[in-house]
């Protein structure tokens, strides 16, 4: 067997033209389907940047809510009630919105402002500079450092702005595990402050985070909170509720998933042609080899193995193209969203498989009926 697979390399590596192209196609089409993927693993993953950087067991909200941003506000009495639950060890108000902020040579800029509990700050982000404490300081706020820091002008500790005609001082800087996807920069204050500082309804909690006091407590949590008739999801739920928003309530998903579509589909086209017709052109090799012994399962595992080999050698290529790519994309464009999962590498692994074996289908097809005695013939 391996003296057949010997022969079936020289067969494939011999023929550089058709062999080129074979594992060019198998690269273009991986670099493309891990490019979109990823971009669309970086964009759901920017989405939840609130929930992922915030990192509470469970939070209620109102069942309407589908995306962070579109918080819908609690009544105060609904806090009340989350507390009285039994399994529930503590729950704090956390304010969500977005404000402008005047910087100071006057230019307006949309903002992020999350407001923590005044009493634990539950939810704080890791200070790069400065102290957590300092924000309970006079209009002290804390500027999340990301991608959309130059925004508000690279601002250092002790730079004043204004929210809404109200003075806000920088009092820290920090950092989260993931920045927004919207473009705009995040700032950090007491609960307390930001509803004092941003127009608001009549209710002005955003969201309640809950911390259970044993995760068997979750689902008892749960039904207690539907009961009232609100929604309480863990942290990995809320995750999953705002991707199924993007994938199956906005067109990102759809488009991307028609792109990665047509991605494959041209690969599968390239790979099935080329190594159809590199089939033909070797048919006298192949029954010469049946003419002196080998048998039909032996050039069918030749077979296999080229296109093994092939599809093998173009997705490592087509990963480490769409790897580098995306880091110097990162390195020049900060917010560029793109962020390779396992999850995307097993998709365009089983895609170069299902190109494999189609190709290989095609070319079995033809193997097996050749008669060494057509080939010597012609």
């Amino acid at each position: 067997m391996t003296g057949i697979l010997k022969i079936a390399f020289k067969l494939l590596v011999n023929d550089r033209g058709k062999f080129a192209a074979l594992i060019v196609g198998i690269t273009f089409a991986v670099f493309l389907m891990v490019q979109l993927s990823s971009l669309f693993a970086g964009i759901l993953s920017k989405a939840s940047a609130t929930i992922i950087n915030i990192g509470a067991k469970v939070w209620v909200m109102d069942p309407a809510v589908n995306n962070p941003l579109n918080s819908i506000q609690l009544p105060d009495y609904i806090l009340d009630a989350v507390r009285s639950i039994d399994g529930v060890k503590y729950a704090v108000p956390l304010y969500s919105g977005t404000a402008l902020v005047k910087l100071r040579d006057g230019i307006y800029q949309p903002a992020s402002v999350l407001g923590l509990d005044d009493a634990s700050l539950v939810g704080r982000p890791q200070m790069i500079e400065g102290n957590i404490d300092d924000i309970f300081a006079d209009n002290g706020f804390i500027v999340v450092k990301d991608e959309e820091f130059p925004k508000l002008e690279n601002p250092a500790i002790g730079t004043t702005f204004e929210i809404n005609d109200h003075r806000g001082v920088v009092v820290g800087i920090a950092r989260v595990t993931t920045s927004g996807l919207f473009g705009i920069p995040t700032l950090y204050t007491t609960f307390t402050r930001a509803i004092q500082y941003i127009p608001s309804t009549r209710f002005t909690i955003a969201y309640i985070l809950v911390e259970p006091k044993s995760p068997a407590d979750v689902p008892y949590i749960k039904d207690e909170v539907a009961k009232a008739g609100y929604l309480a999801l863990t942290n990995a739920e809320f995750q999953q509720r705002v991707a199924a928003y993007y994938k199956y309530q906005t067109g990102v998903g759809t488009n991307i998933l028609i792109m990665t579509t047509i991605s494959f589909l041209v690969g599968l086209s390239i790979c099935a042609q080329t190594f159809y017709t590199f089939v033909l052109e070797n048919m006298d090799k192949f029954g010469a080899l049946k003419a002196i012994g080998a048998k039909g399962y032996e050039l069918v595992y030749m077979i296999l193995f080229q296109a093994l080999f092939t599809g093998v050698t173009g997705y490592g290529l087509g990963v480490g193209l769409s790897s580098v790519m995306i880091a110097l994309a990162k390195r020049r464009v900060p917010n560029y969203a793109a962020m390779i999962t396992y999850f995307n590498l097993g998709l365009a692994l089983l895609m170069v498989l299902v190109i494999v074996a189609f190709s290989s289908y095609i070319a079995v097809r033809k193997v097996i009926k050749i008669e060494p005695f057509d080939i010597f013939r012609g």
